[in-house]
């Protein structure tokens, strides 16, 4: 078996993961097994995955930003408990094995723009659990020699999601790809939810994630603003190159969320450090993308819950919070899940050129993020153009700040994960963010424990734990 990693590795049909090693299938006459799967099966499963396991890790850091806040008082998650993420886990875990077979396969074929595609989101995986736990199994865990591989160093990780986005560059610059991801008298590939076989789509993203994951070590003496710079030239020019999917089996989970709250099944609260971001409260100006994030209360307000705190207003269902919102853009029943999108790659281009000292650039690329975060989340021009107009945000470039950057920034990566790892690198410095009430540590939280499926399993190679308000590598200076 080439992926020992997990004891019980389930069995994936096309709709819901193809996906697995050779001897995941090796049953002989199973009828429900299918024992050759073509590269756009893989793809399918792949992709989909991709973008629901980007969903699930922000299932929960979008507790330690506060942009969610739990109803309940001192929810686990809100108040930095430590709490067990084994589904999450065993979920980027498993992606990662349908990735991994995925590249074998393409490699057999001679399919290098499929090897591209799966490196690249092999590395975004690989990111999504080194940016969580830190240290994580990789190098052992898909030789089929065992079943309890060592883990990488924190380090590693990154270093091996960094050099995967290099190679599936490279594999995609090949001319000479034995099957190519649009197939010869087609224009594109459904099989692909993300960017419908587009192999220049493709290149950008790989390039978007490469930016985002050199700017990332902005506390570190190795970060070259250069380097970002010359990797966001090469990513997104506009909201079109978004990396995003939108095909579920029933609606996107975000929706669910929302309909869930309707069913009062409570969860998806928005924070009233978010509110309060947005409504005028912290910033003394209103940004129109409440409306679009949203909805008001009975009391035809904007309410945030305090996390920790949970529901004040009396009984949980009257609606007197602010909720995830089924009319919202990002979490309609057919909305997309970002992954990563042109209006981040503008504010991390404003903050690398903001490190290199050329503020000009900073300064239109800040407000070219706004814009293109308005514009994605449907944002009337004229109330678009009004805030942007005004002295608060249009403050010139020689009075720009980093701190005005992520400000902005905070708001274009709502519900992604990618907004924990710009929490950290900030210091959780955002105007009015306050520990939880009733948290379990008396900072805030820079990494999550290790799941219990793992320590159970894999325990011996499991790394001490540590206090959660410990940084990761690329969190200290």
């Amino acid at each position: 078996m080439k992926f020992n990693y997990k004891v019980v590795i389930p069995v994936l049909t096309l709709l819901i993961g193809l996906g697995g090693c050779k001897d995941y299938f090796d049953l002989k006459e199973n009828p429900n097994l299918i024992s050759n799967p073509p590269l756009n099966s893989f793809l399918t499963t792949t992709t989909q995955k991709t973008a629901l396991n980007s969903q699930r890790v922000a299932g929960f850091t979008s507790y330690f930003v506060q942009y969610l806040a739990s109803p309940g008082t001192a929810g686990s998650t809100d108040t930095y408990q430590i709490t067990d993420y084994t589904g999450t886990w065993d979920a980027v875990y498993f992606g990662m094995a349908d990735l991994y077979d995925l590249k074998k396969k393409a490699q057999e074929q001679g399919a290098s723009e499929y090897v591209g595609v799966a490196d690249i989101m092999l590395s975004y995986h690989l990111s999504l659990i080194g940016d969580v736990f830190g240290a994580a199994p990789f190098s052992d865990a898909f030789t089929g020699s065992t079943l309890t591989p060592k883990y990488d160093s924190e380090e590693t990780v990154y270093n091996t999601a960094l050099n995967l986005l290099n190679e599936g560059i490279a594999e995609l610059a090949k001319p000479d790809s034995k099957v190519q991801l649009i197939p010869e008298g087609q224009s594109t590939n459904a099989n692909d939810l993300i960017h419908k076989g587009s192999k220049d789509a493709w290149t950008k993203t790989a390039y978007a994630l490469k930016a985002r994951m050199l700017n990332k070590i902005s506390r570190k003496s190795t970060y070259k603003p250069a380097d970002v710079l010359d990797a966001v030239s090469k990513s997104y020019t506009s909201n079109a190159d978004d990396a995003q999917m939108s095909s579920f089996q029933l609606r996107n989970p975000w929706a669910q969320v929302a309909r869930d709250n309707a069913a009062l099944l409570l969860d998806g609260w928005l924070s009233d450090q978010l509110v309060n971001h947005l409504n005028g409260a912290t910033y003394g100006i209103v940004d129109p993308r409440i409306a679009k994030i949203t909805d008001k209360t009975v009391n035809n307000d904007y309410k945030g819950t305090r996390n920790g705190q949970g529901n004040v207003g009396g009984n949980n269902t009257t609606k007197d919070e602010s909720y995830i919102s089924l009319n919202s853009p990002l979490s309609g029943d057919a909305s997309p899940l970002l992954i990563v999108t042109n209006a981040e790659m503008r504010f991390v281009e404003a903050e690398a050129a903001f490190r290199a000292g050329n503020k000009t650039r900073a300064y239109t690329a800040y407000l070219d993020g706004i814009r293109a975060n308005m514009d994605k989340y449907g944002v009337d021009a004229a109330a678009r153009d009004a805030y942007i107009a005004n002295p608060a945000v249009s403050v010139g470039a020689g009075a720009l700040t980093l701190d005005l950057i992520f400000k902005e920034k905070y708001v274009a990566t709502y519900l992604n994960p990618e907004a924990w790892n710009d929490a950290r690198r900030y210091d959780y410095q955002y105007k009015g963010f306050r520990l939880p009430l009733n948290a379990a540590l008396p900072a805030f939280i820079r990494r999550a424990a290790y799941p219990n499926g793992e320590t159970t399993k894999n325990g011996a190679n499991v790394p001490t734990e540590v206090v959660l308000s410990t940084p990761l590598w690329w969190d200290k200076p």
